[in-house]
């Protein structure tokens, strides 16, 4: 029986006030190198965990199936690779967009599902997926492979379904520095997550035995997949990439919490300035946490340099913006302590995902917005509402942000809501009484 999984589905991940939660990221892969003929790219077998006795009886799984992908679009990989030896400079987000967009419709139109591996580019041969799907839910035998389309190589995920199970054999192939496609692992599992959901997503998750990890965690390895099967409008995207997706939910609360030109409320505006120092300026922050982890760094940074910051991005008052941070009258400077040890947030978070806008008359454009979280089995983890004020051509600001109940459809009146959020890997700064607690005020 596959589990029908619920909103923000994580166990055992909570922060609490004054409690640190560490956490370790393992990757073990293995690679063996292969020559390359003139023909075709060869695949190298890296010896990984293969398809299971019992497990799907797929024979797109093998390496030919593999080949036959690299056949197909193997000369937009090429393309992508010598553009980006020849001039780093024009390898742009839009640039991989468009060969991952290419490479997906190539795919398409050769009869496979294929999608990108971060969702930025429409699904080709979604109803495929879609009629998969459907199968699952009647209970009849069906098979479909889905290719999901890395940088530089692909996974391809070979689903068949009988009475109602679904089994997976994942492989994952990467091209190494002389364009041979090499096999990185194929791993055999059930599908003990199932759920194709009403944001457009199909979301598994499995597991399976591997020794690397079983060493590390005494317990088998678990993969979560989300790939978004409907399309999006593709200025949701443009405005989701321009306005949302650089800013993300890391290290920041701007889209976690509610807030507007009239009220700032909660806005941290030491980690604005850590988001958008380096976009302003063009280069990395100055004011570095201390190498000794024992120790709290302490910076004065001059008015000019931090206002300059945060005004050029928020609808802000000097006198405002002063009040609801440390400023140094006599100094003419703003104190700024670097987040720590102590204040570092768990590392697997949710992406954004604009899914409509709206111009509104005065000029100003709202977006609302899910948060998507593959590894909490979640095609909407939450949702928020944004407002953002264009300026010119290269230049806006952010006017307000919303947070959404996530029941609530679009059009609907939210309102901030913590508990329907629940916002765990968010780690908010040490208040200065706490952190001359754990520093011992030691600058």
């Amino acid at each position: 029986m596959l589990k029908k999984i619920s909103r923000f589905q994580k166990a055992g991940l909570e922060q609490k006030n004054g409690k640190l939660l560490l956490f370790a990221a393992f990757s073990v892969s293995a690679l063996l190198t292969a020559g390359c003929s003139n023909g075709s790219p060869e695949v190298s077998d890296t010896g990984a965990a293969a398809a299971d006795d019992g497990g799907p009886s797929f024979d797109e799984w093998d390496l030919a199936g593999a080949e036959r992908i690299a056949e197909i679009c193997g000369d937009i990989y090429k393309e992508e690779a010598e553009m980006r030896s020849k001039n780093k400079a024009e390898t742009s987000a839009s640039g991989s967009l468009k060969t991952m967009r290419r490479i997906a419709e190539r795919l398409g139109e050769n009869g496979y599902a294929a999608v990108d591996s971060e969702n930025q580019v429409d699904m080709a041969g979604s109803e495929q997926v879609i009629e998969f799907c459907k199968a699952v839910d009647k209970k009849k035998n069906d098979k479909i492979t889905i290719v999901v389309i890395l940088d530089c190589g692909f996974r391809k995920f070979d689903l068949e379904t009988e009475n109602g199970t679904v089994n997976i054999v994942r492989g994952y192939y990467r091209y190494d520095e002389r364009g041979c496609l090499q096999n990185r692992s194929v791993v055999s599992y059930p599908a003990d997550v199932w759920e194709y959901t009403e944001e457009g997503y199909l979301i598994f998750e499995g597991s399976y035995f591997s020794d690397e990890d079983f060493v590390l965690t005494l317990d088998d390895a678990t993969e979560h997949t989300a790939l978004r099967v409907l399309p999006l409008d593709e200025k949701c995207r443009e405005l989701n990439r321009k306005y949302i997706l650089s800013v993300g939910y890391r290290q920041n609360n701007i889209f976690l919490t509610d807030w507007s030109e009239e009220d700032f409320g909660d806005l941290d505006f030491y980690d604005i300035f850590d988001i958008f120092y380096p976009l302003l300026y063009e280069e990395p922050v100055p004011y570095a946490a201390d190498e000794n982890l024992g120790v709290g760094a302490v910076y004065q940074i001059p008015e000019d340099v931090f206002e300059n910051v945060i005004l050029s991005y928020f609808p802000i008052d000097r006198e405002t913006l002063r009040q609801k941070t440390t400023y140094l009258l006599e100094e003419a400077s703003y104190e700024y302590r670097p987040r720590g040890f102590y204040e570092a947030e768990y590392p697997d978070i949710p992406y954004p995902e604009a899914v409509s806008y709206t111009e509104n008359p005065d000029g100003t454009i709202t977006l609302v917005v899910h948060a998507v979280y593959p590894n909490g089995n979640d095609s909407m983890a939450y949702s928020h509402r944004t407002v953002i004020r264009p300026l010119n051509e290269n230049c806006f600001q952010y006017v307000s942000n919303q947070m959404l109940p996530s029941f609530l459809s679009d059009g609907m009146e939210g309102g901030s809501s913590e508990d329907d959020s629940n916002i765990w890997w968010h780690s908010s700064r040490l208040t200065k009484e706490e952190w001359i607690e754990t520093y011992g005020g030691t600058e």
